[in-house]
């Protein structure tokens, strides 16, 4: 198999077709709804809280709320319906998750959209609650991860999910791959592609983007929708306080499977870390759905799938030319 990661690839650009970028149409159907990007903030405690999910639902764009209020997620579901939006939230695998799938359905309120949020998704047991959402509510559109097998894709596609989330390890809060050997980092575009060879669902790509440029590589190789964690964090509207170091503001991040989040200290595979303070997130979706349609025009495209069309190179680490990736 061939491996390579977004700073080991360049697209390659066609003749142009556009008068103007701005002509770029970035929409995306996923599941029964369109949206007007392709890109969803990471279902973290520390990137989306109620206030940010309404107001990306009010404004054309999808979300994933977070699952670490358990208790909180029926009346979560019942307050966006009536306020006239979607509910799209995550659950887990234990066995107080049946009982909230039940909840919903005594309460008749079906969340269009459902993640199972699992860092091993390719499990018997995700299989097993894929099946009981279908039965019990089988209008959701159901995401199930996280993955990084084209034998996972297969399995949990056969067990009925309508989308798979691809990414084991390579988001910047996430340290599984030093803490088990396992995962997608480094290799996170190569498992995308190789996911979305045998998907006939959509695939959505979660971790490891650090570039807005990022967004469109994920697309060329195969995805629908990228999850983001770090570049969706330390907005106005994310969860927790500014912290200001040295006359710099920045907001905390951090992982689902760190000691913060689990307020413990067994099965740690997150950190915690500060990132920059970056004013509101509608400049970033701005920014980032700017950035895209450039990306379309480059590909000589006129709307977001013909991203996929492009050619490409390997270049192994050397699209920065010395400059320092990340943040």
């Amino acid at each position: 198999m061939e491996t390579f990661d977004y700073e080991d690839v360049q697209l390659i650009p066609n003749k142009c077709v556009l008068k103007s970028r701005k002509e770029a149409d970035t929409r995306i159907k996923f599941g029964p709804r369109t949206f007007k990007l392709p890109v969803v903030p990471a279902n973290m405690a520390s990137v989306i809280d109620e206030n940010l999910a309404l107001w990306l639902a009010q404004n054309g764009y999808f979300y994933v709320m977070h699952r670490f209020e358990p208790q909180t997620r029926a009346a979560f579901v019942q307050r966006m319906h009536q306020q006239g939006q979607f509910a799209s939230i995550s659950i887990g695998i234990k066995d107080r998750e049946y009982q909230l799938v039940d909840q919903l359905k005594e309460m008749h309120e079906v969340p269009e959209y459902i993640t199972i949020d699992v860092a091993h998704g390719h499990s018997d047991y995700v299989m097993k609650m894929i099946d009981y959402i279908k039965k019990q509510l089988p209008e959701s559109f159901v995401i199930v991860g996280n993955i990084a097998t084209p034998q996972a894709v297969i399995d949990l596609e056969s067990a009925g999910a309508d989308a798979t989330k691809v990414g084991i390890g390579p988001g910047k809060a996430c340290i599984t791959k030093l803490k088990t050997g396992f995962g997608t980092g480094g290799w996170q575009l190569a498992a995308i592609q190789a996911c979305s060879a045998v998907a006939h669902h959509p695939i959505v790509a979660d971790g490891g983007v650090r570039y807005n440029g990022d967004i469109a590589k994920s697309i060329r190789f195969g995805a629908s929708m990228v999850m983001i964690g770090s570049m969706f964090a330390g907005h106005l509207e994310s969860p927790g306080e500014i912290v200001t170091i040295d006359g710099q503001k920045y907001k905390k991040y951090w992982g689902s499977a760190s000691a913060v989040q689990k307020n413990d200290v067994h099965n740690i595979e997150g950190k915690q870390l500060l990132v920059p303070y970056r004013g509101k997130i509608s400049d970033t979706l701005q920014a980032m759905q700017e950035d895209l349609q450039s990306s379309i025009s480059y590909a000589g495209g006129r709307k977001l799938t013909d991203l996929r069309k492009v050619d490409y190179v390997i270049v192994k680490n050397s699209i920065m030319n010395g400059d320092q990736l990340g943040e």
